[in-house]
């Protein structure tokens, strides 16, 4: 072995006391096997690294030089995106108007802790697809278990969270953005188009129908590529990310009362531009694209619903009986609208003639999808919110609404038998959590699909905490029109309500 210099041997010294301390913080020992290489790279010098450095050829120089950059860069953004921040864009409306289509955001992984990778072996900046090749960015094996190192806190109650897509487990290529659960239950159902009322229905026999349903519909998916894609299945941290508002925490009991969340039956603080839709009457006029602008809606929630004749009936039904000088129903548009922003289409008495919040009939099935319960998303629950270590009594009527908890995050085989609920083959009425459980909502109440729809958010999905809007765009407006949203860019996102 060649005599290493003074110089070297105290840079290997720094960078191994460095990478000691970054694997006792991660608890990882694995890494240990990296060690000699680090040693052999300021020291022993066996293993040529730089070898086409000493090539006479320019372009062998030239290329290496670059692949050596590229291979550093990506090895650097791996474990910054892991362990410290990543990027992340708002790709709907969900959280308008606190957070709005086209921001673009820094995550802190620090915040929460970040999670040791189920999936190491995947390449950066990719969640799951690999664009052009439009193939898997990871290998599946090896897949390690859930771990989070030590960070700076825990969820709080109204933090905004970037979280893994709970319902993402098994997915349909061409509905990516949905669960595919309620895409099955929804095809289901249309193999069975007769109604059936569940309100004459036992527990077990919804349950039939339920699991009858989720059958047909499942079965149509799989049959029906061309439509719905090849169906995939995806480990935790390869789901899609979401990005919603914690309203309820581990051990929480949640309730929503005509859009207001309780919990343990106080009201929460609501966030100062959460948005309801509403049909909006004006008084013979279209609204004018400034007035929009004044009041930030996107051209993707102005919905003129009078342009659609078969809406007629129902708008009438509403109260939304305006009629033009021409005997025309006076233009009617479903919006999404702000307190403030309701307060000033109504003091419009010009233009607008009539205001109307959007009824729970639009609400859709409610999670848990097994279980015919009535909520709806303005009046939804009381649910209790699992917490790590807590033991509840499983029955007929809360089993549908934990399963999922107990099955897929935790990993239990269950069944229900004559004579009573089996959990790994063991006969039981209760059951202890091994996590701790969150409800996101999106602050846009009207137009979000969150765990009023797909139920809880487990620990191990949770991603990180938005820090900052680093840049924002408006799609509606171009580059020398406003596009980019000044006011927003370095806005710290706890100072967003």
């Amino acid at each position: 072995m060649r005599k290493a210099t003074r110089a070297q041997w105290i840079k290997f010294g720094i960078i191994t006391l460095l990478y000691f301390a970054f694997l006792i913080w991660v608890k990882s020992w694995w890494g240990l096997i990296v060690v000699p290489f680090i040693f052999d790279i300021y020291i022993s010098k066996k293993i040529p690294w730089g070898f086409w450095k000493k090539s006479k050829n320019p372009a062998v120089r030239g290329i290496m030089s670059w692949v050596d950059a590229i291979v550093f860069a990506l090895v650097a953004v791996y474990f910054v995106n892991i362990y410290i921040f990543q990027n992340y864009q708002i790709p709907s409306s969900s959280l308008e108007k606190s957070l709005l289509v086209g921001d673009f955001l820094y995550v802190s992984k620090m915040s929460y802790g970040p999670r040791v990778p189920n999936t190491p072996l995947s390449m950066p900046l990719a969640q799951h697809t690999l664009p052009i090749l439009n193939s898997k960015s990871y290998i599946e094996w090896p897949q390690w278990k859930y771990k989070r190192v030590p960070g700076f806190g825990k969820v709080k109650l109204n933090d905004i969270v970037v979280f893994n897509f709970p319902a993402g487990d098994t997915v349909a290529t061409n509905y990516q953005q949905s669960d595919f659960y309620t895409i099955a239950y929804e095809a289901g159902q249309r193999v069975y188009p007769n109604k059936i009322n569940m309100d004459s229905l036992t527990r077990d026999q919804q349950r039939t129908v339920y699991d009858l349903y989720y059958n047909a519909g499942r079965k149509q998916i799989l049959s029906n590529p061309q439509m719905y894609g090849k169906v995939v299945v995806r480990p935790v941290d390869r789901r899609e990310n979401y990005v919603k508002r914690c309203v309820g925490l581990p051990g929480d009991t949640l309730q929503i009362k005509d859009g207001q969340v309780y919990i343990d039956g106080k009201a929460i603080k609501n966030p100062e531009e959460m948005q309801f839709n509403y049909f909006v009457q004006t008084t013979g006029p279209y609204i004018p694209e400034e007035m929009f602008r004044e009041l930030g809606i996107s051209k993707d929630d102005q919905t003129l619903m009078t342009e659609n004749l078969g809406w007629e009936e129902g708008l009438i039904e509403m109260g939304l009986d305006r009629r033009d000088a021409q005997g025309r129903l006076a233009p009617v548009y479903h919006l999404p609208l702000t307190k403030k922003m309701y307060d000033t289409l109504l003091g419009n008495k010009k233009l607008v003639s009539r205001i109307i919040k959007e009824s729970d009939a639009f609400s859709g099935q409610m999670y848990p999808l097994n279980l015919y319960s009535g909520w709806t998303r303005d009046n939804y629950g009381p649910i209790w919110i699992p917490a790590k270590g807590a033991t509840i009594r499983l029955t007929p009527d809360n089993l549908p609404v934990y399963e999922r908890c107990i099955v897929a995050y935790e990993g239990n085989k269950l069944e229900q038998k004559p004579d009573g609920i089996y959990i790994n083959g063991e006969k039981t009425d209760s059951y202890t959590f091994k996590m701790d459980y969150y409800w996101m909502m999106g602050d846009n109440r009207h137009n979000s699909a969150d765990s009023r729809y797909w139920g809880f958010v487990p620990e191990d999905h949770v991603v990180g905490k938005p820090i900052v809007v680093w840049l924002s765009l408006d799609k509606d407006r171009g580059w020398f029109d406003g596009k980019i949203r000044w006011n927003r860019i370095f806005k710290w996102v706890d100072t967003i309500n």
